[in-house]
C-alpha cells in the first residue's frame, strides 16, 4: 500500500522538483549573464541573486542569506500549519498556498546550497527589463494571485 500525500504537499513538492531541475539545467547549459533568446520578449539568462525580490539587500555582505532563509522557513512553517487546517473543499486556497510553499522551499534550497538564488527567466520589452526570476518566483507570484482571488471573490462560496 502506497503513501497518500495530501494534495497540497504533492503540489508543493512538484513545484520544488520542477524549480530545482530547471535551475540545474540553467546552470548546466547557460553561461552567466549570456542571454539566449527564446522570443522577442523572453531570454534565458543565468543570474545569481544573493538578495530578496528585485535583488533587495543583494549587496549587504552575506548576512541577508541567513535572514531570508529564516524568513522563508518561518513562512513555510506557517503555510504548512494553515494548509493542514484547510477544509477539503478549499481547492483555490490549497493550490495558492501550496504554490507559495513550494516556491519558498525551492529558493531556500538555493540559499542553503549556493548562498544565492539561481535565476534564469528574463522578460523584457525594448529597453525595459523585468528582474530575472525563476520557477519558484513564478509559483510564489501565481500562488499569491490565487490566494487573493480566493480572498476577494470566492471566500464564503463553495470553491470545490
Amino acid at each position: 500500500m502506497g503513501v497518500r500525500l495530501p494534495l497540497w504537499s504533492a503540489i508543493a513538492i512538484g513545484v520544488v522538483v520542477v524549480d530545482q531541475l530547471s535551475k540545474l539545467a540553467a546552470q548546466a547549459f547557460l553561461g552567466y549573464h549570456e542571454p539566449v533568446g527564446l522570443l522577442p520578449v523572453l531570454n534565458l539568462t543565468l543570474s545569481y541573486n544573493p538578495g530578496a525580490a528585485f535583488s533587495l539587500l543583494g549587496k549587504a555582505g552575506g548576512w541577508q542569506r541567513w535572514l531570508f532563509m529564516a524568513f522563508a522557513l518561518a513562512v513555510s512553517v506557517f503555510l504548512v500549519a494553515w494548509l493542514r487546517r484547510l477544509p477539503p473543499g478549499e481547492r483555490w486556497q490549497t493550490w495558492g498556498l501550496a504554490l507559495i510553499l513550494g516556491g519558498a522551499v525551492g529558493n531556500v534550497i538555493d540559499r542553503v546550497a549556493y548562498g544565492h538564488v539561481v535565476d534564469f527567466i528574463h522578460v523584457y520589452w525594448r529597453d525595459w527589463h523585468y528582474p530575472i526570476f525563476n520557477v519558484a518566483d513564478s509559483a510564489i507570484t501565481v500562488g499569491v494571485v490565487v490566494v487573493l482571488i480566493h480572498a476577494f471573490f470566492l471566500d464564503g462560496r463553495r470553491t470545490a
